[in-house]
């Protein structure tokens, strides 16, 4: 698994790539939120467009990040959702917590200038 991040005008976008199963990905995935709140940054797009599975660690790592960001006063919404990682959202619920956008750009317009 793979991760890049870029800034998007209002928005910190979080491309995650291949498969989010948990591991030394988990602490990276929590310490970059963590950098980008020091900084300021709190309203958090992750893009799940090349994302090829996600297990239950993996939803743990989405669930804590998103916790985080409310704690910091942000908000964590995702993007680019395939059928597989949908129909685990829908399975355990998920999808009645996270803001979900078809595009980073609707994610992104959805906090606002």
């Amino acid at each position: 698994m793979s991760m890049n991040v870029k800034e998007n005008y209002n928005a910190v976008v979080i491309e995650l790539k291949g498969k989010l199963v948990g591991g030394a990905l988990s602490s990276k995935f929590s310490n970059t939120l963590y950098d980008y709140f020091g900084k300021g940054k709190k309203n958090i797009v992750v893009d799940m467009g090349e994302l090829s599975f996600v297990n239950s660690s993996g939803l743990g790592i989405l669930i804590s990040g998103f916790t985080s960001a409310r704690k910091n006063g942000g908000d964590l919404k995702l993007a680019n959702i395939n059928n597989k990682v949908e129909g685990l959202l829908s399975i355990t619920k998920l999808n009645q917590i996270f803001e979900q956008y078809d595009s980073v750009e609707d994610a992104v317009k959805s906090y606002g200038k």
